[in-house]
């Protein structure tokens, strides 16, 4: 008798020492978690982001060092009708003068009255770190709240980057606290719904939590090597609360199903081991694959979100492996309690003849057209799915502007009517410049006259009337200008306003210039490069994750059809979730259901990153169900009949796991901002179409069309068949099912 797979060897062992696997899982998340603490995490820093020739130009500005202090506005405006100036006068002098004697303010300038004369603008200067100004800006709240009140005839609103930050922080800290507040209810609830005991519901929850504690640990330790961004825990949780759940999900409901049939306690371990063990390493390695794919980008915050998913897969696979034997063996028939009542018995494993498991009811009949019909099955299935994708030929990718966040809060209020009445104050575009500091004159005459052109194109906003603010580094080689647009940043004629300036205004007087180096950034400007570098990096890779993806099934399946139509699959899965993502947010017809306003655009991150996720997370499922098919042929039976068995046998798992993750993922469309709204629709039609016509009517179809050739390989490919760990099933019983 040959070696048993290592997927075994060690759920045995596990099981054998339950209590040793368990201690040395609590350790080992101990360790990580506190050594992780201990280290510290290493942040990405604006170079290592640095995309394009934006990045180059936000470069080239910190090397001028310019120290700028956080800066606030008092902004005065009429509540109805035209402005009174005597009424906003008095408003300004009197904020001036309470804003004096506020703590962290370190200057208060001279009122600026709009050129409509519809406002009034006080500038204030704050003292201290800029990067922590959000923190401190409450007293000046307090203080502008004062002059309100003395001034009611007036509008007296403050507004500024501070207060902005502060305003998105409150907003988006109390949307991230609601969703990690709902998103375990949910997942348990969910759990016990598909479970039917209480027990069963929390051991995938347990293994989940501990795998995203362990990966949170390790992830700081690797930011050492890949510095990590803002977005790195959140993804972990995100990946790690999906495949825990999923794995142990799989593990579980494969061992109850074989106690059901009457095997021993450990015996029902070894066979979860070996078949839906062997499924989670299988898949666990597609999904580190896929998320390997985002280190090609040569993009600080993919790698980043690379290095945490894979951490948090790996981790996950491997208490699946280890403690989820030893906690099920512990367990034993105390896994199923205590038990819900009605749901115990409409989840319990039933048994038929011989103590097998019992054919369910719905499946069957959902399988019916795909194996009766299955070429126009197939081509009516696939025809729908390509008729979803193909609005994502017209895909636009774009940054979310300071118009695509929440109007829910005064300072977003106040920011629009700010830039109604300064439009200089909106969306700019940053010219960066380098050059010898014996030409520092010269890069100053030809900076104004760059801003003089600018501001008599009616791409741009007009200069303000005490000139360009050109500032110079104390060296005299850096020198920077903004240079605005009245149009909102993802505006098309924003984009078009700074092709202008890169490609003729910033030329014309510049390049002349002995030595220069010069470069346009801003936000319109990243936006516009960071989609570029996404569509470049696409197609790479796309093409590094499926490459792997069809080594890695080949050799797991022994066949080259199986491979390709998996990839093919995933890829329609895939097609199908941008297709609809581009219906909903850049056509806006959800705009109201969903409580957003279409920014015309999708994300420029979320392609490529949906991408990745989808096409891992989506092996789960295949490798789960495909394995179960294999394993009906390997039992003997017709293809027809494996594919119906494995179909049948897997639905339970696959839509808890299904609905768990769609459940999850639809809490984060809830959130106020478009890209975590879009992160969250994106993911659950994914998966939602994933689990029901992939692979309850595509993948069945296919399957059965192409009959034995699922299983060609090359010579050198084909292994001698193993003996599958199970009983055979009846075929004769389910195949009766779904005639």
């Amino acid at each position: 008798m040959g070696a048993r797979p290592v997927t075994v060897r060690l759920a045995r062992w596990s099981a054998e020492h339950p209590w040793r696997a368990i201690g040395l899982w609590v350790v080992f998340v101990a360790v990580c978690f506190v050594g992780g603490t201990a280290a510290g995490l290493n942040e990405a820093t604006d170079a290592d982001q640095a995309i394009g020739e934006s990045g180059r130009a936000g470069l080239i500005a910190d090397a001028g060092d310019f120290h700028e202090p956080a800066v606030e506005n008092i902004l005065i405006t009429a509540r109805s009708g035209t402005l009174d100036p005597a009424a906003a006068r008095a408003a300004a002098d009197d904020a001036a003068s309470r804003l004096r004697g506020v703590t962290g303010v370190a200057g208060v300038g001279q009122p600026v009255p709009a050129r409509d004369g519809s406002a009034l603008l006080l500038p204030i200067t704050m003292s201290g770190d800029p990067e922590t100004a959000s923190d401190r800006v409450q007293p000046l709240h307090d203080a502008t709240a004062g002059v309100q009140d003395a001034h009611p005839l007036v509008r007296v609103e403050q507004v500024g980057g501070p207060s902005i930050g502060k305003a998105l922080d409150d907003t988006l800290g109390k949307d991230f606290k609601r969703a990690e507040l709902l998103s375990l209810p949910v997942t348990l609830a969910i759990l016990i719904v598909a479970f039917g005991a209480l027990i069963a519901a929390g051991v995938p929850v347990l293994l989940a939590l501990s795998s995203v504690a362990a990966a949170m640990g390790l992830s700081t330790l690797a930011s050492h090597l890949v510095p990590a961004t803002d977005v790195t825990a959140s993804v972990i949780l995100l990946i790690g609360m999906a495949v825990g759940v999923d794995y142990s999900l799989f593990y579980v409901r494969r061992e109850r199903e074989e106690r059901a049939k009457g095997r021993s306690g450990l015996d029902a371990v070894e066979i979860a081991a070996e078949t839906s063990g062997h499924a989670v390493v299988v898949s666990g390695v597609a999904v580190i694959i896929s998320m390997a794919g985002l280190l090609l980008a040569n993009d600080a915050v993919f790698s980043s979100l690379a290095v945490g998913s894979i951490l948090v897969v790996a981790v996950a696979v491997t208490g699946s492996l280890t403690v989820l034997p030893a906690l099920l063996a512990k367990l034993g028939r105390w896994v199923d309690r205590p038990r819900v009542p009605l749901l115990w018995r409409l989840t319990a494993p039933r048994t038929g003849r011989h103590g097998r498991p019992a054919a369910p009811r719905l499946w069957p009949a959902l399988l019916r057209p795909a194996l009766r019909a299955p070429v126009a099955t197939l081509v009516i299935a696939v025809g729908l799915l390509l008729a979803l994708a193909a609005p994502a030929l017209g895909m636009k990718l774009k940054f979310p502007g300071m118009e695509d966040l929440p109007r829910s809060t005064p300072a977003m209020q106040a920011y629009d009517r700010l830039t109604a009445a300064f439009p200089s104050n909106g969306t700019s575009h940053l010219v960066a410049v380098r050059a010898p500091a014996a030409e520092a004159a010269r890069v100053r005459a030809a900076l104004t006259d760059l801003a003089g052109r600018a501001g008599g194109d009616p791409l741009f906003a007009p200069v303000e009337a005490d000139g360009p603010k050109i500032r110079v580094s104390d060296d005299g080689t850096v020198s920077v200008l903004d240079v605005a647009t009245p149009y909102a940043s993802r505006d098309d004629r924003a984009v078009d306003s700074l092709h202008r300036l890169r490609n003729e205004l910033a030329p014309a007087e510049l390049r002349g210039i002995p030595g220069v180096e010069y470069a346009v950034g801003g936000g319109v400007a990243a936006s516009e490069d960071y989609a570029q570098h996404v569509w470049e990096k696409l197609p790479l890779v796309m093409g590094f994750v499926l490459a792997l993806t069809f080594l890695v099934m080949t050799l797991t399946f022994r066949s080259v059809v199986v491979a390709v139509s998996s990839i093919a699959l995933n890829l329609l899965s895939a097609g199908a979730s941008y297709g609809l993502l581009v219906l909903v947010f850049q056509g806006g017809w959800a705009d109201d259901l969903l409580g957003f306003t279409s920014m015309g655009a999708i994300v420029s991150w979320l392609p490529l990153f949906l991408f990745v996720v989808l096409f891992g997370l989506s092996m789960d499922y295949h490798v789960f169900v495909v394995s179960r098919i294999r394993e009906g042929i390997r039992a003997g039976m017709s293809n027809r009949e494996a594919v119906a068995h494995g179909i049948t046998s897997s639905a339970g798992v696959v839509s808890s796991a299904a609905v768990v993750m769609v459940g999850v993922f639809s809490i984060f469309a809830t959130l106020s901002t478009i890209d975590m709204k879009q992160l969250g629709i994106g993911l659950a039609a994914a998966i939602l179409l994933d689990a029901t016509i992939i692979r309850a009517v595509v993948l069945p179809a296919l399957m059965t069309m192409l009959g034995d050739a699922n299983w060609w390989a090359p010579r050198f490919l084909r292994g001698r068949p193993a003996a599958t760990p199970n009983d055979p099933p009846e075929p004769e019983r389910e195949l009766a099912t779904v005639r």
